[in-house]
């Protein structure tokens, strides 16, 4: 079992800088301002609980809601943030014999495997309890993932996440491109690119995008072409048929007028981007900081994703502009010494009033469907309402099987999609590569 884990966990390692959450769209309560059914106090007599993160942007304003249970449930409980890598290789630790934080974040990577071998806290004798509980308000896709096969909940939405598109007013001025609209299409964004770096002679790129910009980048021109990375039942893929291949010799296109592999890699396109080298990047609600934080952020500004414009009618129609989202999920250790606390921390975190309060704090946008509006406005001087007009379009969930990170990781390696990203130029490359795509993906889903 542990062996499975430490293959997972490994894998994981190599997968994204800094990882997301998740979206969609609807009304109603989680919970009161008292959180979950269960009583704390009475289950720890006072106490302390761990709860582990890997994002220190929103350690502040989780902790600000953790003291309030606290203050009201007499238990205390801190917030330790362990960056992404060590944050799973210490949870591995801790579900091979060691100790496992009480509280934690789950991710759509690794749920499966830590749900089938049972080390998360069943949640639904909890639930069925909990009279302020309702999990249909939550996003679907993210209710789904945390839900085993046989039906049983292992984590709670913490949150939902959108794909914007960033791009540097003062690079866009200063080569005279008129700034990205709602009424864009990729071939709108590959137009200004272009523009951009053929007015900079190469000094200054148009726009960036590496292999691993994936539910941030490529993975939505997939789905805007019409194709699927994972179809629906997490069974197969359609990035080898035309539609995937469209999508994706969208981005080969994109890539043209891009930043080279060879500068992405050693720069990273984050990097890129704030050091006034690339005009357009596109990314997720969950890194908004970074750039708010950053020392031009004056010049950034956030604007919808463009659109696959299918057939020719010049207006984005149901299905042409999506965005990936995907959601993390509050869990609790299956051998915690105080289970009533941990569920009554999970539901008071989860309940719409510490939602709310969360998209306010702009810490993330929340899991109830239908009340992030204010996350739009928590940034003073950046306007990053376009994560919240993105759920107005389609929202497809983060795509996921049993066993993620064997195929994702391999997919945007040598052999599929890195040799089209280090030569753009050659369409038959970014061909090949989705064959090789398709059948790297079947083989991992065959083999769970």
């Amino acid at each position: 079992m542990m062996k499975k884990l430490l293959a997972l966990a490994i894998a994981g390692m190599m997968v994204l800088s800094l990882a997301a959450c998740g979206g969609g769209s609807s009304s109603s309560s989680s919970g009161s301002s008292s959180g979950g059914g269960s009583d704390a106090s009475s289950g720890s007599g006072g106490g302390s609980l761990t709860i582990n993160i890997w994002d220190s942007n929103q350690q502040a304003g989780l902790q600000q809601i953790v003291d309030e249970w606290s203050a009201e449930s007499g238990v205390s409980a801190k917030i330790e943030v362990i960056d992404w890598d060590n944050y799973w290789t210490l949870l591995e630790a801790g579900a091979s014999g060691g100790q496992m934080p009480d509280v934690f974040w789950m991710h759509s990577n690794t749920a499966q495997m830590y749900m089938e071998n049972d080390l998360l806290l069943e949640l639904d004798d909890y639930i069925a309890n909990d009279a302020d509980m309702d999990m249909s308000v939550y996003y679907p896709g993210i209710v789904q993932l945390y839900t085993r096969s046989d039906g049983k909940v292992f984590a709670i939405p913490k949150d939902h996440d959108t794909i914007a598109l960033l791009y540097n007013k003062a690079i866009f001025d200063e080569y005279k491109v008129d700034y990205p609209t709602d009424d864009w299409t990729w071939d709108d964004m590959y137009e200004a690119a272009k523009k951009i770096t053929e007015a900079s002679k190469g000094e200054i790129y148009g726009m960036a995008m590496n292999t691993s910009n994936n539910q941030d980048g490529w993975y939505n021109l997939i789905y805007d072409y019409g194709g699927q990375l994972i179809t629906e039942d997490h069974k197969g893929t359609t990035i080898g048929s035309a539609e995937g291949k469209a999508g994706m010799e969208m981005v080969r296109k994109l890539l043209t007028v891009g930043a080279p592999q060879s500068v992405v890699a050693e720069t990273g396109t984050d990097s890129l981007f704030q050091s006034g080298k690339v005009g357009m990047i596109t990314q997720g609600s969950w890194m908004i900081n970074s750039f708010y934080k950053a020392e031009h952020h004056e010049d950034y500004c956030w604007a919808l994703l463009p659109y696959a414009d299918l057939n020719g009618n010049k207006q984005c129609d149901e299905g042409e502009r999506q965005s990936c989202y995907n959601g993390l999920g509050w869990a609790a250790a299956a051998n915690t010494s105080n289970p009533d606390a941990c569920y009554d921390l999970i539901s008071y975190l989860c309940s719409e009033a510490a939602q709310k309060k969360q998209a306010e704090l702009g810490v993330t946008m929340a899991g109830i469907e239908g009340i992030s509006e204010e996350f739009g406005n928590a940034f003073e001087g950046m306007d990053v309402s376009a994560f919240i007009r993105m759920e107005d379009f389609t929202l497809y969930f983060r795509p996921y099987t049993r066993n993620t990170t064997v195929w994702e990781d391999k997919i945007q390696q040598a052999g599929a999609f890195l040799d089209a990203w280090q030569d753009p130029s050659d369409p038959a490359k970014m061909e090949a590569a989705c064959d090789n795509a398709q059948a790297i993906i079947e083989a991992a889903i065959a083999a769970e």
